[in-house]
């Protein structure tokens, strides 16, 4: 293959053009990008290649499209993939290849080979510390919601089991997997409840909520609304209905839980216990931001950005709430992640998403979503609708941030 610079990046045929973006079109969507930045990312590169590219990704199939000119024939091809899942360090090391493609320093045939490569390597932290993710995600997020230090014990303990139950979900395949969010509310519920026996003033909800932290969807809902408001219609409903239902098989398996246990154990009713003072928010809140990079495989040499990004942004929510309310804050915050990740992918060419999305998964709504069906179950109507209601509305003031945050700073078409 000649490969030639052009002012926009290297000039290779269609054929090798063709090949490659549907490569990276599919590990990209497998390590995570969005539907929207995986679209202007290929289309991107195409242009970068000398074609014109259409690309429509959803969670479960991406449509490539490419041709030379406005009058040539296109070539289409629809690829079915599996539902993304996130692996931040994979999709950092695919941006550092592109990278290298775009500034004209590796060819189109070497980099296939560092592409296929990047899924033979380890993720960046191994089991113990992604344990550690999951444990750090809880204890940091339990003191925020209310919870008090018993309360906090108990969920470092519970937080273990559920990533446990998560490591023997995804070998027993794919059908444990689709009920994972079920199993790991289930018996978080079932021990939970039953510890309630002998420690009254345990407060149920917060325990269950913040050990399956990591895997509330919040994510997803407020994914699928931006998407909805941004006309990715296909790719919005998908993921809305893939975080509702993944909501409502949590409750679900909490409720079951419980029930089991007050079947073979009698609750005392308690008031709940004190709140952890605020005092130890330098304490715990690092932990929580540790905790969702180590839970989505951040690499250690993106880790601190990381870190530092979410800090700034929950600074933000916290400035935002004592000046007006809950709703500014998430604004703020929103805002301000956005733009500093975008600084930082300008100055490093590396994936805003490495940064933004850890940021964006400590502000957004799937808590709130939870605390409104598990009110719903217990039979206060009214409260579980106006927390189910103020989870939209968080997901809605999220994505104004980031549409404010792309207004201020630009960003590059990255992954």
């Amino acid at each position: 293959m000649t490969k030639t610079k052009s002012s926009e990046g290297p000039k290779v045929s269609i054929d090798d053009a063709w090949r490659f973006i549907l490569k990276v079109g599919e590990a990209a969507h497998r390590y995570g990008s969005t539907s929207g930045r995986l679209e202007v990312f290929l289309t991107s590169l195409a242009k970068g290649f000398g074609y014109q590219g259409e690309f429509k990704s959803t969670p479960v199939e991406i449509r490539f499209g490419l041709r030379e000119t406005p009058d040539s024939q296109q070539r289409v091809e629809v690829m079915a993939t599996p539902p993304p899942d996130f692996d931040l360090d994979k999709l950092a090391r695919l941006g550092d290849v592109l990278k290298e493609i775009k500034a004209g320093t590796l060819s189109v045939n070497d980099a296939d080979h560092r592409i296929d490569a990047i899924d033979q390597i380890p993720p960046p932290w191994g089991k113990f510390a992604s344990m550690l993710g999951y444990v750090f995600t809880g204890v940091g997020l339990a003191p925020l919601l209310g919870a008090g230090w018993t309360d906090t014990l108990f969920v470092a303990v519970f937080s273990i089991i559920v990533y446990g139950i998560v490591l023997l979900s995804a070998r027993l395949g794919d059908t444990a997997m689709k009920w994972m969010p079920l199993t790991t509310a289930l018996v978080t519920g079932f021990l939970a409840t039953m510890v309630k026996h002998w420690v009254p003033d345990l407060n149920l909800v917060l325990v269950i909520l913040s050990a399956i932290a990591v895997i509330l969807p919040g994510y997803s809902i407020s994914l699928g609304a931006g998407e909805l408001v941004t006309k990715h219609v296909a790719s919005g409903l998908y993921n809305l209905k893939a975080g509702l239902i993944t909501l409502i098989k949590q409750i679900t398996g909490a409720i079951i839980g419980g029930t089991l246990a007050t079947a073979l154990v009698t609750l005392t009713t308690a008031e709940p216990q004190a709140p952890v003072d605020q005092k130890w928010m330098i304490l715990y809140f690092p932990l929580l931001l540790v905790g969702l990079a180590l839970a989505f495989q951040v690499s250690r040499r993106d880790l601190p950005w990381s870190v530092l990004i979410s800090g700034i942004a929950f600074l933000a929510v916290m400035a935002g709430s004592s000046i007006m309310n809950a709703n500014l804050g998430n604004l703020l915050g929103t805002i301000a992640a956005v733009i500093i990740a975008n600084f930082w992918g300008r100055k490093t060419g590396r994936p805003v998403s490495i940064v933004l999305i850890p940021a964006i998964v400590m502000l957004v709504s799937g808590t709130i979503g939870f605390r409104g069906l598990a009110s719903m179950a217990s039979g206060d109507m009214v409260m579980g609708v106006n927390q189910f209601i103020q989870m939209f509305i968080v997901a809605l003031t999220v994505l104004a941030g980031v549409f404010i945050g792309f207004f201020i700073v630009r960003p590059e078409p990255s992954l």
